[in-house]
């Protein structure tokens, strides 16, 4: 009787203290998430949606841009922060107080386009599905290959994080919203909490993946992030 009492406390203390680890490890994981977003408990954060390319309505955003909000917003609510959606003419004008995804090529997102203006000098869509970064240009081959630049910034005052899905199409935003979602842990290890970075990814063969064939082409954040002209 006194083995089995010893063996079921044995139980128990064993039981406890894997429940404490995995407690930890997911407390660990989730402040580090946080801190990779800029999000906290009860936060907000922006969600800044681009115009449907193609419709005649003004508030119109196509579906898989749709499908790139729902998972940002899925991110947010992980963190546990809530995710409010607006156009960019609904946004503040400050940006900082609140981390902000920007969503869409600076053609259909008038906000990312001023993003680059002022943060990402380094980067530009010349035309419709062309990307030059530096003086690389990633031109887009419809249906076989088709980038989007990835990116986190801070403004000068830093305060929260602006993340921006800036993609040759809908589809390529979409993949960028996943590829954030699913390799927040492995760049948080290269980048930290308070590091910024660009990247550009490759969707291949999109009109027979979709967007789940996504690969990471290149690191640009050196030549992306350009000091403002000279006056």
């Amino acid at each position: 009787m006194r083995d089995l009492l010893i063996n079921l406390l044995a139980s128990i203390i064993a039981g406890v203290a894997v429940w404490l680890v995995g407690r930890l490890v997911r407390y660990r994981r989730l402040a580090r998430e946080q801190a990779f977003f800029g999000l906290t408990g009860g936060a907000a954060c922006l969600l800044s949606a681009p115009r449907h390319f193609s419709s005649p309505r003004e508030n119109s955003v196509h579906r898989q841009d749709v499908a790139a909000l729902v998972e940002l917003a899925t991110v947010a609510r992980e963190c546990g922060a809530r995710a409010d959606l607006a156009g960019d003419h609904e946004l503040a004008v400050e940006f900082g107080p609140q981390t902000e995804f920007c969503v869409g090529g600076p053609g259909a997102n008038p906000r990312t386009a001023t993003h680059l203006r002022t943060i990402l000098r380094g980067v530009t869509f010349p035309q419709p599905g062309s990307t030059v970064v530096g003086a690389t240009e990633y031109g887009s081959d419809a249906g076989f290959a088709e980038y989007v630049v990835l990116a986190r910034a801070w403004g000068p005052e830093r305060g929260k994080p602006v993340f921006l899905l800036a993609g040759q199409t809908a589809p390529t935003n979409l993949a960028a919203a996943r590829y954030l979602a699913g390799h927040h842990r492995s760049l948080f290890r290269t980048y930290h909490a308070d590091r910024p970075f660009c990247l550009v990814l490759r969707v291949v063969e999109p009109a027979v993946y979709g967007t789940d064939f996504t690969e990471l082409v290149a690191d640009v954040t050196a030549v992306a992030f350009q000091p403002p002209p000279a006056s």
